[in-house]
């Protein structure tokens, strides 16, 4: 078809479409806008069914005036001598009497015919058209006949269903004994890997458990369904069936009113679900693209988007249950009320370091005092960071020991960011050696320049240099700083760096004398090693010399003798 009989027909529709929406509009009052109030009306009833309505009239409420009505209709029934037929209406002195031979029944007035919307001598004989209907019905129900094929019609129901129960019962044994011998073969046991959650005979004993329970709820519906069934066959008993049937139907009619009332709601739950699903996934697209630098904002670092987008997505899911919210079944009952308000002061109550945590991790997030991999010391953990939440800092030390530290307890303490330092140039690493005086103090920068450009993952430029930050009564202190990259090798170069000073000293020949040696080289071996050491090196020896006696003073016969 061409596109432009397609328009055609469209538009015709939707003209069509809008012409039948708007009738109502233009068809001038309704009859709810011309009827008059409601006025109390009450139920005419005979053998427990509604056959019409009436209102009051005179000094006759509307329920004395249908009680009145019904128990005339109620004698008329017992009545064997009565004939329906005889039923009819009649106009006099202005009302329209429902008559039964000479009896009246009721009348009916002009106000019941407009209130009924209709003349007085149609809805008088409809009323008596109604009881003439419902009085043969009744006759009907209480003839011998109607009552013994009720009698019948019990008999055969109570024999299906007992043979139903006994059918039911065949089976669930048959059932049971297929599960006790299924125990421990077919049926195993629960397992999570080698952990046993569930033994195979209780799993059985569960099985046979619920297959009782559930022929019990059978055979207790069937009773039921019998029992009304039964007492709906007679007209003395019909009443007390439909309120055994009204206990179940009427439960289910409300559920079902409820659950298709509030079908617009979750309509609206839906909808707003979905655009909240879709708002994630784009701002998920979003800060993903920011994290990986393909997508960039000023003065917006890229290691900030994770944390903001639990942030915003925390947002929008707050903001989705505050929408969400009013159409919740039963949000405005005083129960559902009450357990809100319980959970808002138990969360109030409860959160408080909770909510410390949480400003203190925004806070940290965006000062940019560390990222994830950084080496960093918090207090006195030294180590890796390797998980920042909203709530805690994780930091992996140097032995392998992860150590959780909450945010509050992050952002009161000092925080050294040793990888940050080796990011802006490189991070100075620095030790301290004692060198006595004798040895000279150019030759010691020397030798601890060479050690430190020796490791590996220390900096060629900017180069190792040397202060002398102490002169001792004994030693003279040299400290050795050198650049790195790599803090987090930070242990080893320390080491490494250690180990050169010491082979380089005792290469040179000068004595490390940190802290407690004492440079006395009368009958004291050299400290340094024997591969260092000249080959025709030998201790010195002490050097004893003789004293003159007589020129000892009183007391000082017994001393040593030196030189």
């Amino acid at each position: 078809m061409p596109t432009g009989r397609i328009r055609s027909a469209c538009i015709v529709a939707i003209s069509i479409a809008c012409l039948l929406a708007g009738l109502p509009l233009y068809a001038g009052p309704t009859a709810a806008q011309t009827k008059p109030a409601s006025v109390p009306q009450a139920p005419v009833m005979l053998s427990g069914k509604t056959l019409f309505a009436v209102e009051g009239a005179l000094s006759f409420t509307a329920q004395a005036r249908a009680d009145a009505i019904s128990q005339k209709l109620e004698g008329l029934s017992k009545d064997v001598y009565f004939k329906p037929q005889a039923i009819t209406a009649s106009d006099a002195n202005g009302v329209t009497n429902i008559l039964a031979g000479d009896i009246v029944i009721m009348s009916v007035t002009d106000q019941d015919a407009r209130d009924a919307g209709s003349t007085r001598q149609i809805l008088g004989k409809e009323y008596a058209h109604r009881i003439t209907t419902a009085m043969i019905q009744v006759r009907h129900e209480y003839s011998l006949k109607s009552l013994l094929l009720g009698l019948l019609y019990a008999v055969l129901t109570t024999l299906v269903f007992v043979l139903l129960l006994r059918l039911l019962g065949v089976f669930t044994r048959e059932v049971r004994a297929k599960l006790e011998s299924w125990r421990g073969t077919v049926i195993p046991s629960l397992r999570i890997q080698k952990f046993e959650i569930l033994p195979a005979d209780r799993i059985a004993d569960f099985a046979i458990g619920l297959i009782n329970l559930v022929r019990l709820a059978l055979a207790i519906i069937a009773i039921y369904a019998c029992t009304s069934l039964v007492l709906g066959y007679f007209p003395w008993t019909r009443g007390y069936a439909d309120a055994l049937l009204g206990y179940v139907l009427s439960p289910l009619r409300l559920a079902l009113n409820a659950a298709f009332g509030y079908l617009p709601n979750v309509f609206y739950i839906l909808v707003i679900l979905v655009i909240a699903a879709s708002i994630l996934k784009v701002i998920r697209v979003l800060f993903t693209e920011v994290g990986k630098g393909t997508i960039a904002f000023p003065n917006f670092y890229p290691e900030w988007a994770e944390p903001t987008y639990k942030i915003v997505r925390f947002l929008v899911f707050a903001l989705t249950i505050v929408v969400v919210f009013p159409y919740l079944p039963g949000y405005k009952s005083t129960a559902f009320q009450g357990v809100s308000i319980f959970l808002g002061v138990l969360l109030s109550l409860g959160s408080t370091s909770a909510v410390a945590n949480v400003v203190s991790g925004i806070i940290l997030t965006y000062m940019r005092a560390f990222k994830i991999g950084d080496r960093v010391k918090i207090a006195d953990t030294m180590g890796d960071v390797v998980e920042k939440t909203l709530l805690v800092t994780r930091v992996r030390t140097i032995k392998n020991v992860d150590v959780t530290i909450t945010n509050s307890m992050v952002l009161s303490s000092h925080i050294v960011n040793f990888s940050v330092s080796a990011e802006r140039g490189g991070l100075i690493l620095h030790t301290s050696v004692t060198i006595g005086y004798d040895a000279p103090w150019r030759t010691v920068h020397q030798l601890l320049i060479e050690a430190a450009l020796e490791c590996e993952d220390i900096l060629r430029q900017p180069r190792p240099f040397v202060y002398q930050t102490a002169l001792d009564d004994f030693y003279v202190h040299y400290e050795i700083n050198a650049y790195t990259e790599t803090p987090s090798h930070m242990i080893a170069i320390y080491s490494d760096l250690h180990q050169n000073i010491q082979d380089k000293f005792n290469e040179a020949g000068v004595e490390i004398m940190s802290s407690h040696y004492a440079n006395v080289r009368d009958g004291n071996r050299a400290t340094i090693p024997d591969q260092y050491l000249p080959k025709d090196y030998q201790t010195p020896s002490f050097s004893i010399g003789l004293r003159d006696l007589k020129d000892a003073g009183p007391g000082q016969e017994n001393l040593p003798k030196s030189s």
